[in-house]
């Protein structure tokens, strides 16, 4: 049975009808609800919409976020744990403050708080106690919500700022490069080696500036990704190719060392072309920068028949076990000199999970490292 019921509470101040914060009751029991009904009665700005069914709640909620929940914890179908721990894991969702009730003395607060509750109130409920608990709550979410607001505000500027700096970049580069073509005449040496050096410059400034707008496309959910067959077998061999003139330059050994049994066929998977290749030139060109001595080596393999793995292994400084858990974070950089701006490896975990896969990185100080893509094969 669903039972919906709205009241609505206006404050008046100098003619005016104040914001009124949106709750929703979840109770089975309908007398619940009108208790509920009378005590917030009293209280300003709130606007209250009663369920006695969970699952229609539930959908409610998801299609009409409230800025607080009050749950029954002993409801049929969901019960308040179940509810809390649905709306918790739905990333869709902003953040929602949590209260649940409950008369029963067995039912557990630790439960309740773990699942992803704010505040738990046993029953009979004190009048005062639950205002408090709601207005307490609810600047809870206010604050949640401007500093939601604030991040995403900077997040606008840094893209907006990023995209407006690659033109002037790409513009100026044009001109050094035709200075250092003796475009505007004769360039005298020691000036072209210097023109070659902010060319080298601004190109790693505008790579970074690339970076930063795709890590933004990606946690805004703005990327737009052109999803097809793509051989990875054949895009690594490929990237293992582009970079080989890196690795010879720095006396290194850069090969590829597929499974023998593996066939090229079989490493067949869904996913955009480009986005992955950004992920496979990323992860080798970390490997060559961070090692001195030795090889970078490209496997392939398959794991239980419905997995490719790419697996790009080094001799390199390996990575210390404190900062192994936190290398994929945003603008987490290592403690080694040659660490960059951090978003490489955030970006190539993005990336791959927006392909239904996974990255993990296994390492040893001194020893090299092992970066793994993980990626469902597709259908054949």
């Amino acid at each position: 049975m669903f039972t919906q019921q709205s009241i609505r509470v206006k404050e008046e101040s100098q003619g005016e009808v104040t914001h009124r914060s949106r709750i929703v009751a979840v109770d089975d029991v309908a007398d619940n609800l009108f208790l509920l009904e009378a005590v917030l009665h009293d209280i300003d700005d709130y606007e209250l919409t009663c369920f006695e069914d969970s699952q229609e709640a539930l959908q409610h909620v998801q299609s009409c976020p409230p800025d607080l929940l009050l749950l029954d914890v002993m409801m049929p179908e969901l019960d308040g744990y179940e509810f809390t721990q649905r709306v918790r894991a739905d990333n869709s969702l902003p953040y929602i403050p949590i209260l649940l009730l409950t008369a029963h003395h067995e039912s557990s607060p630790i439960k309740g708080l773990d699942h992803g509750a704010d505040e738990f109130i046993r029953k009979p409920i004190a009048v005062d106690e639950l205002s408090a608990r709601v207005r307490a709550l609810l600047r809870l979410k206010k604050s949640v919500d401007e500093q939601v607001a604030m991040a995403q505000q900077r997040e606008d500027f840094v893209a907006r700022l990023t995209h407006d700096l690659r033109t002037p970049l790409v513009a100026a580069n044009r001109v050094l490069e035709m200075a250092v073509n003796d475009g505007f005449g004769e360039t005298p040496e020691p000036l072209r080696d210097m023109l070659r050096s902010v060319i080298s410059n601004n190109s790693n400034l505008l790579a970074m500036a690339n970076t930063l707008l795709e890590v933004y496309r990606y946690d805004a959910g703005k990327k737009e990704m052109a999803f097809a067959r793509i051989n990875v077998h054949r895009l690594a061999t490929d990237v293992v190719a582009e970079l080989a003139p890196l690795a010879t330059g720095r006396s290194l050994e850069l090969r590829m060392d597929a499974d023998p049994s593996l066939a090229v066929s079989d490493c067949w998977v869904m996913g955009d072309g480009l986005e992955m290749r950004r992920v496979i030139t990323n992860l080798e060109g970390n490997a060559l920068k961070f090692t001195d001595e030795g090889e970078v080596v490209v496997q392939l393999f398959l794991l239980e028949a419905d997995q490719v793995a790419i697996a790009i292994r080094d001799t390199g400084v390996g990575i210390p076990q404190g900062e192994k858990q936190e290398i994929f974070n945003r603008f987490r950089q290592g403690q080694h000199m040659r660490a960059g701006s951090g978003l490489g490896l955030h970006l190539s975990q993005r990336v791959v999970e927006a392909h239904g896969g996974r990255i993990t990185v296994d390492s040893t100080v001194g020893q090299g490292s092992c970066f793994t893509v993980w990626l469902p094969r597709a259908a054949l």
